[in-house]
């Protein structure tokens, strides 16, 4: 049995009475207990069993982070289906593929900003379970089917390399892929994530996209796994306040996230005013508690970063307000079975040592290469590709490069493919350049890029704190950024233009992935025309 599920039974029992789930509705608010969850989820086992589902078949989720979405998951494994999750994003024609991809024989559609759009992407052929809580209305109705059926007394015990579920990645390039994971493969990780110290009983607040197998593995298996209490955001707009109500004990975001949190401090207080403030000894204590309180974070234990990079500068401002964030690596394939910074073993720039069972190594061309009992059964209906991800004994290829210290930390340098050559023929790797241009406060997003030119270029996506100055202002200023960075930057690396674009790359316009991160062939695909003309153009800033 899924080692998941087996958790979920004893704290059925255990703490049944004790809250689990707390939906936020507006005004209001919906919660389960352990007990009320877990007979909802057997009531959705009857009635898959019902509608002549079998154990094996393929079930899809589509939906925004929500309590149905656990007793969804929780449902799709008791009843020893394979869940399928889809992002809440992706747009109709993208959902037809994947339920015709994964031969999805169900979708399970819960909460959604805008559904009308991606409606035409079911078709006849694949049951449809509608939320009504959430606005829908069909012939299969959640609600409805929880009343009429009766939950299932016994409940499937997956075999160790049985399929748990197929995780479509968002992918900074090409068409999703369906990465395999089995039973094994998340117990597997339950097991080896005991080093990260998460405490029994955790209260969560779960928001970045579940469909990502960060947010699934260690926000939500991890979660049932520890006895967790979830909450969830009730809107995009209330994203903060909901934060900030529950104070959770443990708290994952992505680079973005956290610079946006900092952007909103300094709103109020400058980076000048806030260190000089911090230093004074019952005072700082104040500010210290006062911002940690206001970002949601009074409480919490453990703190992470991943997905992206995050520089030191951004962890070392942090950890001055008594806030150490743990950066984390890991990826679908490899089930984030991978490299954590821990309390005590943590180096900022770094992403960690191996976790415990981990064997991991560095080609010949410094391409970071792990081997684990969590590694991807296959890509779904893809055997080319799988053989691709592999080494012949058995490594998994993660495409990222990196370098080991004499600690055994690991620092990614950047990816095998997002490399360029410019027209000198000099390679470049665009991440950390792009990392150290959104440490100011001026730049929002940043992709660095220069095929068929003599140096790079940085295309620039404005902060929120730039459109308060005036262009003289920003030109200035982000003048004075290429000069500073360039001074730390290889001959060959340094940037000859920054370019300002006028609209922000987002997940709705396809410039960025459900994770936040930018989507650079698409990026190119746009602006590649140009870089000449750019490049050859006066001045070191270029305004759109």
């Amino acid at each position: 049995m899924s080692l998941v599920i087996e958790r979920f039974l004893k704290y059925e029992q255990e703490r049944a009475s004790e809250l689990f789930l707390h939906q936020p509705m507006g005004m209001e608010a919906r919660t389960w207990t352990w007990k009320e969850a877990g007979n909802h989820a057997r009531r959705m086992v009857s009635a898959l069993n019902a509608h002549g589902l079998k154990k094996g078949d393929k079930i899809a989720l589509l939906s925004k982070n929500c309590a149905e979405w656990i007793i969804a998951d929780i449902a799709i494994m008791m009843g020893g289906f394979v869940s399928v999750p889809l992002y809440a994003t992706i747009t109709a024609p993208t959902i037809r593929m994947l339920l015709e991809h994964s031969g999805s024989k169900a979708i399970i559609v819960g909460k959604l900003d805008n559904f009308v759009s991606q409606a035409e992407g079911l078709s006849a052929d694949v049951a449809a379970i509608y939320m009504k809580a959430y606005g829908h209305s069909g012939s299969l109705i959640w609600e409805d089917l929880l009343e009429k059926h009766e939950p299932v007394s016994e409940v499937h015990s997956a075999g160790r390399d049985e399929i748990l579920t197929i995780m479509y990645t968002s992918g900074t390039t090409g068409r999703p892929k369906g990465v395999v994971h089995t039973a094994g493969n998340i117990s597997a990780i339950m097991e080896a994530a005991k080093p990260i110290g998460i405490p029994l009983y955790p209260k969560i607040f779960s928001y970045l996209p579940i469909s990502h197998i960060a947010e699934r593995i260690g926000i939500e298996m991890l979660g049932i796994y520890m006895g967790g209490t979830y909450h969830f955001a009730h809107t995009l707009e209330s994203f903060a306040s909901d934060l900030k109500a529950v104070q959770p004990d443990i708290f994952f975001a992505v680079p973005r996230i956290w610079a946006k949190f900092r952007e909103k401090v300094n709103e109020k207080m400058p980076d000048t005013k806030l260190h000089t403030l911090l230093k004074i000894p019952i005072l700082g204590g104040l500010i210290r508690k006062k911002i940690k309180t206001g970002m949601g974070l009074s409480k919490a234990v453990r703190i992470f970063s991943g997905a992206a990079p995050i520089s030191v500068e951004m962890l070392e401002w942090y950890k001055k307000l008594g806030i150490e964030i743990l950066q984390a690596y890991g990826m679908t394939e490899d089930c984030v079975y991978c490299h954590f910074n821990l309390p005590g073993a943590n180096k900022f720039g770094s992403v960690g040592r191996p976790l415990p069972g981990l064997v991991a190594r560095l080609s010949d061309e410094s391409e970071i290469q792990v081997k684990s009992t969590a590694l991807m059964k296959e890509y779904y209906r893809e055997p080319e590709l799988t053989a691709e991800m592999f080494t012949e004994d058995g490594f998994l290829k993660t495409g990222d490069k990196g370098r080991y210290d004499v600690d055994g930390f690991l620092y990614i340098t950047g990816r095998v493919k997002d490399q360029f050559k410019t027209d000198k023929g000099k390679y470049i790797s665009p991440s950390s350049i792009e990392m150290r241009l959104t440490d100011d406060n001026l730049v929002e997003q940043a992709c660095v890029v220069g095929m068929g030119i003599p140096q790079p270029i940085g295309l620039i996506v404005l902060s929120e704190t730039a459109k308060n100055n005036s262009r003289g202002e920003n030109e200035v200023q982000l003048t004075s950024l290429m000069e500073r960075l360039n001074k730390q930057l290889e001959k060959h690396e340094k940037l000859e233009k920054l370019v300002i674009l006028p609209e922000p790359w987002t997940v709705e316009n396809g410039l960025m992935t459900p994770t936040l991160k930018v989507k650079r062939n698409e990026v190119e695909k746009i602006h590649e025309g140009n870089y000449k003309t750019w490049f050859h153009s006066e001045g070191g800033v270029i305004w759109l």
